[in-house]
């Protein structure tokens, strides 16, 4: 896997397969708009989605009338799909193509979300850049949403083994800089009539705890 080209596989994957021929994709992704409803303090809080490729996600962010939206995504294609489908709207959206590793973040952010992107990371050096790179990149009091595959669910996803995650397991990774919010278990219907098992997690960064 030291060999793995990340970035290659995940655009052969969205230049080779249709929206509805992954197993993340969502016509509506209810539990993160919910939860981006519920902490987001207006509608103008400047928010990003992590991996969010050609998600749906920023189309109803769109529609509920949030105005200061990025997507950050390893696969131009994606990023490429997404623009088409919203046509004029796409230029109300900030679109970053980078691997997260890469991204180098010119603002701080109020809400970062990451619905199944996070779970990729499976070595510890991997886990906690990522994590110093959330610390850097959210305000304090920001929120920080993450959706993962939980202990119940998949051990791949796209071919790819994947870290799972339980609520320890996510208190240990992001308490010393976030205080857990909110833990949810949520079930995702995959369009191959599968069912996956996923958890939540809802943290906002402590003013005190910045690195």
């Amino acid at each position: 896997m030291d060999d793995f080209n990340r970035k290659a596989h995940w655009e052969t994957i969205y230049t080779t397969k249709e929206q509805k021929e992954v197993s993340w994709y969502q016509e509506k992704p209810e539990t993160s708009l919910r939860l981006i409803e519920q902490y987001a303090r207006n509608k103008s809080e400047i928010m990003i989605d992590i991996g969010g490729g050609d998600s749906y996600l920023a189309d109803y962010l769109l529609e509920e009338g949030y105005t200061d939206i990025t997507v950050l995504d390893i696969s131009e294609k994606a990023l490429e799909k997404a623009k088409t489908r919203l046509g004029e709207k796409a230029h109300t959206i900030t679109w970053i193509h980078s691997d997260i590793f890469e991204f180098k973040p010119e603002t701080q952010y109020d809400i970062w979300h990451d619905r199944a992107a996070f779970h990729f990371l499976t070595k510890d050096e991997e886990i906690q850049q990522y994590i110093r790179i959330v610390t850097q990149a959210i305000k304090p009091e920001g929120i920080v949403i993450i959706g993962t595959f939980s202990e119940t669910g998949p051990k791949k996803c796209s071919g790819i083994e994947i870290k799972q995650y339980s609520e320890q397991n996510l208190q240990e990774c992001f308490g010393k800089h976030f205080t857990i919010l909110e833990i949810l278990h949520t079930q995702h219907n995959t369009p191959f009539n599968t069912v996956q098992d996923f958890i939540f997690c809802v943290m906002r960064k402590g003013i005190d705890r910045i690195e």
